[in-house]
């Protein structure tokens, strides 16, 4: 059979994933990589003998606890909460897609408020959920009455919140994340708050948390527990989305190695803290850098910041930083982010290196 002819026998995906694209973050060789908001700090070494020993009491020809209840009680324990209220997935965007599942879908809506983590509207696309989009304000707050028109307009069974806000770094205020549940609560949709960098930020949306209020906050071990390699996230909200959560999952989706790892961090709740207290003190200080460049540079929250250089193209700085074997993030393309560059807080030698090689570039 010709290539032509067996090409054209292949089954065609979803006329909806056509057009889509996967999403990426650039993974090139550079000796200071400042990308993907990972900690540049690993977990503390206690941890690491501690999953190596218990590793080797893994029953390997068994499956692992399909309910994973050690490890939802050790982090609903973090939060005062019971392990029934407690939802984990291998990272917080499979925890994500669970939420797509089980509440998007064809004929369903979720509303996002851009710019904002990218893979919010990416997932429930995938799911078939359609996206309807509001837009921030010009120093990227939320505006109550925009957010009142798109979601009365909208009538979504998923309003996503993120706070710190990826990639702008902005922290929601409370009054803002309150309103927008009242509104989201009066149209039947659930709001996901979505805390990927909680723990750097002053107040979190675990405190509103309630068995009756439509509201749950999505978390992850990847930055302020410094696991990115074990893609171990969670969901704590009530106990009636978790039900739903366990329906729409893979049976024992959830590996023994990884319930290990996150159950025994979570005994070093001290060194995570450390880590992050150390990281935003890294923060102010890369922040107070950039200000004495001609950079625009906005508030974060988080452990990365966002600037927009004023003079250069944002794509012209990004690739001469690569030149310098400096890797960040560019944002220059995305909705609302015109020009604009996203770098982790590293080391204080990895940002050293950003901030002389930015410096070179624009001065």
């Amino acid at each position: 059979m010709s290539t032509e002819a067996a090409a054209g026998r292949r089954p065609a995906p979803r006329d909806d994933l056509v057009a889509m694209e996967g999403y990426h973050s650039p993974q090139v060789d550079v000796a200071v990589r400042l990308n993907t908001n990972e900690s540049p700090l690993g977990p503390p070494e206690a941890f690491v003998r501690e999953l190596g020993a218990a590793i080797a009491g893994i029953e390997w020809n068994r499956y692992p606890d399909r309910a994973a209840t050690g490890l939802r009680t050790a982090i609903g324990g973090l939060h005062g909460l019971g392990p029934e209220q407690i939802f984990a997935a291998n990272g917080s965007n499979e925890v994500l897609q669970s939420l797509c599942l089980a509440y998007g879908g064809p004929g369903r809506r979720v509303v996002t408020f851009e710019p904002t983590y990218a893979l919010h509207s990416h997932i429930a696309r995938v799911t078939s959920t359609e996206v309807v989009t509001g837009r921030r304000t010009d120093d990227f707050a939320i505006d109550l009455d925009e957010a009142r028109r798109t979601i009365e307009s909208a009538q979504p069974t998923i309003t996503f919140l993120c706070s710190p806000n990826n990639p702008t770094g902005m922290v929601e205020p409370e009054e803002v994340v309150r309103a927008v549940v009242d509104m989201a609560t009066a149209v039947g949709s659930l709001v996901v708050v979505d805390e990927a960098y909680g723990q750097f930020a002053p107040w979190s949306a675990l405190a509103l948390l309630d068995e009756e209020r439509p509201l749950v906050v999505t978390r992850t071990y990847s930055k302020t527990w410094a696991m990115a390699g074990a893609r171990l996230g969670y969901m704590a909200g009530p106990t009636w989305v978790v039900d739903q959560l366990d329906k729409v999952v893979l049976p024992y989706h959830l590996d023994a190695v990884t319930q290990l790892a996150g159950t025994i961090a979570v005994a070093h709740l001290a060194e995570m803290e450390a880590r992050v207290a150390t990281l935003v003190e890294e923060r102010g200080r890369v922040v107070a850098a950039l200000d004495d460049l001609p950079v625009t540079v906005w508030p974060s929250g988080a452990n990365f910041v966002l600037f927009r250089p004023d003079a250069l193209d944002g794509d012209h700085v990004w690739s001469q930083l690569i030149d310098r074997s400096v890797l960040i993030r560019n944002c220059a393309s995305w909705p609302g982010l015109d020009g604009c560059l996203r770098i982790t807080i590293g080391t204080r030698d990895e940002d050293d290196a950003f901030l002389a090689a930015l410096t070179e570039i624009l001065t």
